[in-house]
């Protein structure tokens, strides 16, 4: 057995200094690609159904709601059946679930994703019986059905099994018919004012985006109302064409100025860093304390003529290992330099993870940590 206790880590600050003045080149992007107009939106029908054809990988008989189900469909088209009539494991439930476009009209087709919602093994080689799509309002929009395609497999033989991906969820690539246009679409002949809502909001990025569109138009038809909103006015020659207006502004280029941001995780020791975090000069010691416990079973043997038998006596070894740590400093820089910094002292992800919250505590790192 290896226990790794928490490395020792021995971090000051050298000097009290802000974080590097360098400037960062900002990111271009388009408005349809950080934002959207408030109230254009997908759409999320649901549904509960069933898939057939499986081969003996559905539902166990002990599901009562499968069987149900199942019987309920055949005496709906007409055949006379009971639950203990039923004892096939080709069927299994299903939660199914598609998404639906703002704009989707009567005969679109979505594809529709199926997860098992039983006991089921493995959905491969089934077909989704049809089903009832239903949105928010429990009214009932689309209608689905159709072979699966599983991106995984399971089996089993002689007590040995092997299984790739989930084999209990699969996806209907143009499943979905839709019976019922939108109800609750946007009247867009009406609109005089429009918002655009940011996926992350923060106040330079909708400031630059207002700035952006009133220079493409011409005119000052945009401003801010929030972090994460930019109010829009219409021009008179576009009320009522608010298609080609959202097209212009969506196509209008801006400069993203997102904060310094650092995503750690723990469980994997991943870590990603966006390249505008900064650190101050800091000197970090890094080295490691590893204890391994080792059992060693040995024979014990009786001596000759004696009345003793054989015994096994197990014994423990403990050895401690130091790793050889130098203090080293990183300079106040950008991301690029504090990695090739961690790097040279032979730092691995895992170790990271700690170094950086460390210097994070300590005052030197300039950017906020999102932990996962």
């Amino acid at each position: 057995m290896t226990l790794a206790l928490p490395h020792r880590l021995v971090l000051m600050a050298v000097l009290a200094l802000l974080a590097c003045t360098v400037p960062l080149e900002a990111t271009a992007a388009r408005a349809k690609d950080v934002g959207r107009f408030f109230g254009v939106r997908d759409n999320t029908l649901t549904g509960p159904g069933l898939v057939v054809g499986l081969r003996r990988t559905g539902d166990s008989p002990r599901n009562a709601a499968t069987l149900r189900s199942i019987v309920s469909r055949l005496q709906g088209q007409g055949l006379s059946l009971g639950y203990e009539d039923i004892r096939s494991r080709n069927a299994a439930l299903v939660m199914v679930r598609a998404t639906l476009p703002p704009d989707y009209r009567a005969g679109d087709r979505a594809d529709v994703s199926v997860a098992s919602a039983a006991d089921a093994s493995s959905l491969e080689g089934g077909i989704l019986m049809w089903t009832p799509l239903f949105d928010q309002s429990n009214q009932l929009v689309a209608v689905a059905e159709g072979p699966l395609v599983v991106g995984g497999f399971s089996t089993t033989a002689a007590g040995n099994a092997v299984r790739k991906n989930s084999p209990t969820s699969g996806i209907v690539p143009g499943g979905a018919m839709v019976e019922r246009e939108n109800a609750r679409a946007m009247d867009y002949a009406s609109l005089d004012v429009a918002d655009f809502v940011l996926d992350n909001p923060d106040f330079a990025t909708v400031d630059a985006l207002a700035t952006a569109v009133n220079e493409a138009f011409g005119t000052e038809l945009a401003e801010p109302v929030s972090a994460s909103t930019v109010r829009m006015t219409l021009p008179e020659d576009l009320k009522g064409k608010f298609p080609v207006f959202a097209a212009r502004v969506e196509a209008v280029e801006i400069e993203i100025d997102a904060p310094a941001r650092v995503v750690i995780s723990e469980r994997t020791g991943t870590v990603v860093m966006g390249g505008d975090v900064r650190i101050a000069p800091v000197a970090v010691a890094h080295g490691g304390l590893t204890i391994k416990v080792r059992r060693v079973d040995q024979a014990s043997q009786p001596g000759l003529l004696s009345l003793g038998t054989t015994a096994v006596v197990s014994n423990t070894e403990i050895t401690a290992t130091e790793e050889d740590g130098e203090l080293t400093l990183v300079e106040g820089a950008q991301i690029g330099d504090l990695v090739a910094a961690l790097n040279a002292m032979g730092v691995k992800p895992r170790e990271l993870v700690v170094i950086l919250q460390a210097i994070r505590e300590a005052g030197a790192l300039q950017a906020e940590i999102v932990a996962l």
